[in-house]
């Protein structure tokens, strides 16, 4: 039981690590398919977690300090803005409401 890739697919899909070279898609989910029936103990299964966790970061791209600022400088932008937006929104509002009931 697992997901079957096309072999063509395998290749982009797959980034073989040095613990796994040499080795295709197959046998990683096969070794992680016999690992998952319970045959380690607590110990290792939280060895295993934090090695899969430092090897998912290590693929990690990393934003430069540059795209970082850029990126945080949108934001604050963009929510000054939805923030200005929602205030004319309400004031408007605000003044319909007293407007109509007085």
């Amino acid at each position: 039981m697992g997901v079957r890739v096309p072999l063509a697919l395998q290749e982009v899909l797959y980034d073989v690590s040095n613990e796994r070279k040499g080795k295709n898609m197959s046998d990683a989910v096969e070794k992680s398919a016999d690992q998952s029936e319970g045959k380690l103990n607590i110990f290792a299964r939280t060895g295993l977690f934090y090695r899969q966790v430092v090897s998912e970061l290590k693929k990690v791209v990393w934003p430069t300090r540059e795209m970082l600022t850029t990126y945080t400088a949108v934001v604050l932008v963009f929510v000054a803005f939805i923030i200005a937006v929602v205030s004319i929104i309400d004031l408007v509002l605000t003044k319909v409401v007293f407007w109509v009931f007085g």
